[in-house]
């Protein structure tokens, strides 16, 4: 068992986030192996883990462990990923056997209609419930994933979630009521509960 610990040295010494970083990918590696169980996809989970590490590295605080923040960051995206897997297994084995499934056909412009109009709604959102929204809802970022990238207390995600959903549902109520999407008859269940 490796208990290296890498703090990250005040800039300007010898190695820098990226050389610390360097360093930690023997660990990575094993730990990779470990939880995906092969090779290949070991070095796509670090690359996503490594992007994920330099996309928000100011959040990393120097003179911390950084071995255990890229552990954490590794084990987070492994998780992602596999909700991520599961949940477009589900989707695709659902599609064949829906009979109004993407898989029999072009899509409806209801279907075109309603995603043109979701994004449009989306942007007139106040931009810090609009960002998690897409983060939660269009990403499937877990809760804490949203609050960690946002830098918020997982109850603000929770609590801009409900406000962002309920408005978008309004929004999108009116709009397809008084729309050429055909009325009231068009809208998913999930929007008219």
């Amino acid at each position: 068992m490796h208990t290296s610990t890498v703090a990250l040295r005040p800039a300007g010494s010898e190695l820098d986030f990226d050389g610390e970083l360097t360093l930690l990918l023997p660990d990575l590696r094993r730990r990779a192996r470990f939880l995906t169980g092969s090779t290949s996809m070991a070095e796509d989970l670090i690359q996503d883990a490594v992007e994920r590490a330099l996309r928000f590295r100011s959040s990393f605080v120097p003179g911390s462990n950084l071995r255990a923040w890229m552990m954490r960051i590794l084990s987070n995206t492994f998780i992602s990923n596999r909700r991520r897997q599961s949940i477009e297994r589900r989707v695709l084995e659902q599609a064949a056997h829906d009979p109004n499934g993407w898989t029999n056909g072009a899509p409806t412009g209801i279907k075109l209609g309603l995603m043109r109009a979701l994004e449009r709604e989306l942007d007139r959102l106040p931009p810090r419930i609009g960002v998690t929204l897409r983060l939660v809802d269009l990403e499937e970022s877990s809760y804490r994933e949203a609050a960690e990238e946002l830098d918020v207390p997982v109850g603000t995600i929770m609590s801009r979630l409900h406000r962002g959903r309920t408005r978008l549902a309004a929004s999108l109520r009116e709009k397809l009521a008084e729309g050429p999407l055909g009325g009231e008859a068009a809208l998913p269940t999930a929007l008219s509960a």
